[in-house]
């Protein structure tokens, strides 16, 4: 028998023991889109693994904070379907690379993963803040707003 899909965002979230992210799940599910259907885990992993993963799937051979793997390339969120979906993807952030961006911004490290799962889960619906012509942007400001963050990864890069 087929697994029904969630009739929302459900948020699976992955951590190392030295690393926590209470009420992550619940918070990302609450900002996301209120059209997002699905499942999607969050990783929070060493800053080496994503590195690999970087490597590997993006051919750039350097750490980074944040990353998407959307389970179906051809599926975009954003084609205007209400459709509900089954699994969305994986957003992967860096442990150590969220800590010091934590610590960089003056907040704390719950922010800053916040922050990052927000703009990965952004990417896993299709979004592309290098390509579009600011969408991305705008909608993870009002997300943000919505969410309780004052700053978000787009702004911080500009």
């Amino acid at each position: 028998m087929d697994e029904e899909p969630p009739s929302r965002l459900r948020v699976e979230v992955v951590t190392p023991a030295e690393v926590r992210a209470p009420g992550l799940a619940r918070w990302l599910a609450s900002v996301a889109p209120a059209r997002v259907r699905g499942v999607v885990t969050v990783a929070v992993v060493p800053d080496g693994r994503v590195r690999l993963l970087n490597r590997r799937y993006r051919r750039k051979n350097r750490a980074t904070d944040v990353l998407s793997f959307p389970a179906s390339a051809d599926w975009r969120w954003r084609s205007g379907s209400s459709e509900e979906r089954g699994y969305l993807g994986d957003v992967v952030i860096a442990a150590g690379m969220a800590r010091r961006q934590a610590r960089a911004a003056g907040h704390s490290l719950r922010t800053e993963v916040r922050i990052l799962a927000l703009h990965g889960l952004l990417h896993l619906l299709g979004y592309d803040h290098e390509h579009d012509a600011g969408e991305m942007a705008r909608l993870e400001a009002r997300l943000r707003t919505r969410g309780g963050l004052r700053e978000g990864l787009i702004e911080r890069h500009r």
